[in-house]
């Protein structure tokens, strides 16, 4: 809980520039790997084309505000770059954008048999995803999901 907190925070800290910038806020993390730390920002837009250039002004406004706020202890690196085609999704308002798209999900257990399920994203309610496959709607249980991408284009 501690660590979601502390991504609402910079959450909160990072918005007013990012929105700022014509710019969403994909998704945030900080993450540990290789015994380096990664401030990890995903950023996103309207027509979901980000360039290097809009990586470089985001991480440059985002580097000036950590540098002056210092919310971070420990050494880390900033990074600034696009979710991709493929992106994972992560919160409901994720799944609401890309109703109709193309989903791959990966189960955390083995379910019927299966590791994973792709098909069309139809809904997005409480506790399930809703994936067209075969001409079959299924209930996918939000608990069992252990990731969600996009399959192919935006």
């Amino acid at each position: 809980m501690k660590k979601e907190k502390f991504l609402l925070d910079l959450e909160e800290m990072f918005l007013p520039i990012i929105n700022s910038l014509n710019y969403e806020l994909y998704h945030i993390e900080y993450v540990k790997e290789n015994n380096e730390y990664y401030l990890r920002l995903y950023i996103d837009k309207e027509n979901g084309r980000i360039s290097l250039n809009d990586c470089e002004t985001v991480s440059r406004r985002i580097s000036e505000l950590l540098d002056e706020k210092d919310p971070i202890k420990d050494p880390y690196y900033l990074e600034v770059s696009s979710p991709g085609l493929n992106r994972k999704l992560y919160k409901d308002e994720h799944f609401n954008k890309f109703l109709g798209s193309n989903v791959k999900i990966v189960f955390t257990k083995v379910i019927d048999g299966n590791k994973n399920i792709q098909g069309i994203l139809k809904d997005n309610k409480t506790d399930v995803i809703v994936l067209e496959v075969e001409g079959n709607e299924i209930n996918v249980p939000k608990d069992k999901i252990k990731s969600a991408n996009l399959e192919g284009e935006i």
